[in-house]
């Protein structure tokens, strides 16, 4: 079996995910890799046959996303053309993490195997907290952003069928969980002087800061500054006192797991961490709408408190693949005996 497991880079979690996924399927099938997107500032750790420059969201610096410098890197021509040429006719199987090439090239060529695999197609369903009514053109976005009608979801907790929880890395599942004394912090919407201006505030506590904007590791009073990157922001996390982050998926998740205090801030204009929210704030962690002057008072509150919300989620990694390769082989057989007896019956019979 020829599988093409296509990820998007926008955000890190679909790149830790894909790393988890693409080993285990490896052992399982022949396996290639597509990515495209620019804005992960990890590396995935498999060979890649596919970059695309697809569609990606660029992140700003106070808070959200730069819808500017996004219209900017928007090329109607690239983005057909890489939809034209992605070759998803070459694969039995097209595992897709909310990848739009891919899903847009098997749409308009008419290949009904391409499956969704990631935490966007948990929000489409009716039984996952979402908070206020979705507006049509977050639910656009949803849905056809990379389309796809069949697919795996995951999400904080299982709200429905085809929802699994969150993967989390092996290297968190076997290392030694410690309670130091700093808190790690990863808000890549926000520039380091923006981060600096808050936290510097909060002199008595020591932060550790991971940033896309940051190229070396270098301090500035109770603030460490790290490049973002997998085995400091490991150590930092397995050891910290507590976590803020934005209310993406994988940051949070790992938190939960490795029962870290938890404080999350929405992006700006990003509906999704919006909905992700809502489930954390439901699960009791502590959620601010914005990070500015006035939320210095909640994060000093929030240091003090207790607030522990821990979840064991357990590793299904290799039950979501094979659950995954299953449907698949079912649906296709099914298919081939649905066909066989309609190639055996002859129209023109009756049948009493």
């Amino acid at each position: 079996m020829k599988i093409l497991y296509a990820v998007q880079s926008t955000g890190n979690g679909h790149i830790i995910r894909a790393n988890e996924l693409i080993k285990i399927l490896k052992k399982r099938a022949e396996v290639d890799v597509l990515i495209s997107g620019t804005q992960s500032s990890l590396k995935l750790k498999h060979d890649v046959k596919y970059r695309y420059k697809g569609l990606s969201f660029v992140f700003g610096k106070r808070g959200g996303i730069d819808f500017l410098k996004t219209l900017k890197l928007f090329n109607p021509i690239t983005l057909i053309k890489e939809i034209y040429n992605c070759p998803v006719d070459k694969y039995d199987l097209i595992i897709n993490d909310f990848e739009p090439i891919s899903a847009w090239s098997s749409l308009f060529k008419r290949k009904t195997n391409c499956i969704a695999c990631s935490h966007q197609f948990s929000l489409l369903s009716d039984k996952t907290p979402k908070g206020s009514k979705v507006n049509l053109i977050q639910s656009f976005i949803l849905k056809y952003y990379s389309p796809t009608k069949k697919g795996y979801g995951f999400h904080f907790k299982k709200y429905d069928k085809n929802i699994f929880t969150p993967i989390i890395k092996n290297n968190l599942r076997n290392k030694e969980i410690k309670n130091g004394s700093h808190i790690t912090t990863y808000l890549p919407s926000y520039s380091d002087e923006y981060l600096f201006a808050i936290f510097s505030k909060l002199y008595k506590q020591n932060f550790h800061v991971f940033s896309p904007y940051t190229k070396h590791k270098y301090r500035r009073g109770n603030i460490a500054f790290f490049p973002t990157g997998y085995e400091e922001f490991e150590e930092s996390l397995l050891s910290c006192l507590g976590v803020i982050c934005n209310s993406g998926f994988e940051t949070p998740s790992e938190a939960i797991f490795l029962g870290k205090k938890l404080l999350v801030i929405p992006m700006k204009n990003q509906f999704e961490q919006h909905m992700n929210a809502v489930a954390l704030d439901e699960m009791g962690v502590k959620v601010l709408k914005k990070l500015n002057e006035k939320s210095i008072i909640k994060i000093r509150k929030w240091i003090k408190k207790e607030n522990l919300v821990r979840m064991s989620y357990p590793d299904e990694n290799k039950k979501i693949i094979d659950k995954i390769l299953i449907d698949y082989i079912r649906e296709k057989s099914n298919n081939k005996i649905s066909n066989s007896v309609k190639n055996f019956i002859n129209p023109r019979d009756t049948i009493l």
